[in-house]
C-alpha cells in the first residue's frame, strides 16, 4: 500500500538481456544433402521441381514472396538449406533498445558462423516490410564462407553493395533498417521454419531461379532430377516444333502424335 492507502502498481519487469538468455535455439543434428543430390538438381528449374513435387503429392513447396534482388537471366541456385527464424520483439524479453551491438549474440551471427560451402540460408521473417534481415557485412561474410545463396521471407538492406558482391539473394524488397531496429529479432537457427507459406527444414534442398524458390525434400531429389531432366528435354522438343509453326494442341502437352515424334527423334539420336 502507498501513503494514500492504495495498492502500489507492480514494478515493471526489467527486459532480459541477451547475455541473460541461455542462447539462441538451435538444432545441430540435421544432415546436409549430398553432393550427388545437389549436382542432380543443378540443371533443374524451380518451375519443373515444383511441378514434379506436385505430381508426387507434395504440393506446398513454393516459397511465396521472395524474388531475385538482382534479376539476371542466369540466376539459379541449388543447395542445402540452413535456416534462421525471426520472431516478434516483446519489451520484457527483447527490444531494439540495445541496437546492433546486441545482434552479435543472437542467432543471426550464430547461423552465419555455421555456413559451409554450398549452403543456402533461408530466413523466416514473417514477410516484414521493416526488418532488414541482412546487410552488406553479413552477406559478405556469408560469401567468404562459401554460401551459395540466400532466400529471405522479408527484406534486406545495402542492396547496391549486396548486388556488387554477386551473392544471389531472393527477398521481398529492401529497407534501410537493420535487423533488430523495428519489430523482430533473430531468435533461432537451423530449426524448421515457415517461409512464404512453406515449411523448410534444415537440410532440404532449395532450387531457386527467376521464377522464385522451391523447397525439395532430400528423399525426393534424385527422382525429381531424373524425371525433371526428361521433362525439360520434352519441352525443348515441343518448343522447337512450335517455333517451326506446329500447332499448340499437337505439341503441348507432348502427347499422342507429338510424343511419337519426340520418341522417334530420340531413337534417331
Amino acid at each position: 500500500m502507498n501513503a494514500n492507502g492504495h495498492r502500489a502498481a507492480p514494478a515493471a519487469a526489467e527486459p532480459q538481456t541477451y547475455e541473460a538468455m541461455a542462447g539462441p535455439l538451435a538444432e545441430t543434428s540435421f544432415t546436409r544433402p549430398t553432393a550427388q543430390m545437389v549436382t542432380a538438381l543443378s540443371d533443374v528449374s524451380a518451375a519443373t521441381a515444383c511441378a514434379k513435387l506436385h505430381q508426387m503429392g507434395v504440393t506446398r513447396t513454393f516459397i511465396d514472396g521472395p524474388v531475385p534482388l538482382h534479376r539476371t537471366p542466369d540466376v539459379h541456385v541449388v543447395g542445402g538449406a540452413v535456416t534462421l527464424q525471426f520472431l516478434p520483439q516483446r519489451e520484457d524479453v527483447f527490444s531494439g533498445a540495445a541496437q546492433e551491438d546486441a545482434e552479435r549474440k543472437t542467432a543471426l551471427w550464430r547461423v552465419l558462423e555455421t555456413i559451409r560451402p554450398g549452403d543456402v540460408l533461408v530466413v523466416s521473417a514473417q514477410a516484414s516490410h521493416f526488418t532488414g534481415c541482412l546487410g552488406d557485412m553479413l552477406v559478405r561474410y556469408f560469401k567468404l564462407r562459401g554460401g551459395a545463396g540466400i532466400v529471405v521471407d522479408g527484406r534486406v538492406r545495402d542492396a547496391q553493395r549486396i548486388r556488387a558482391l554477386g551473392v544471389p539473394v531472393w527477398c521481398t524488397g529492401v529497407t534501410p533498417h537493420y535487423a533488430s531496429q523495428t519489430e523482430l529479432f533473430p531468435y533461432a537457427f537451423n530449426v524448421p521454419v515457415g517461409v512464404g507459406g512453406t515449411l523448410v527444414t534444415p537440410g532440404d534442398l532449395i532450387v531457386a531461379d527467376e521464377d522464385g524458390a522451391v523447397a525439395v525434400p532430400q528423399q525426393r531429389a534424385i527422382a525429381i532430377a531424373e524425371d525433371a531432366l526428361a521433362h525439360q528435354d520434352r519441352e525443348a522438343f515441343a518448343r522447337h516444333r512450335l517455333d517451326a509453326g506446329g500447332r499448340l494442341s499437337d505439341y503441348y502437352p507432348l502427347t499422342g502424335r507429338g510424343l511419337e515424334e519426340y520418341l522417334a527423334s530420340r531413337s534417331a539420336d
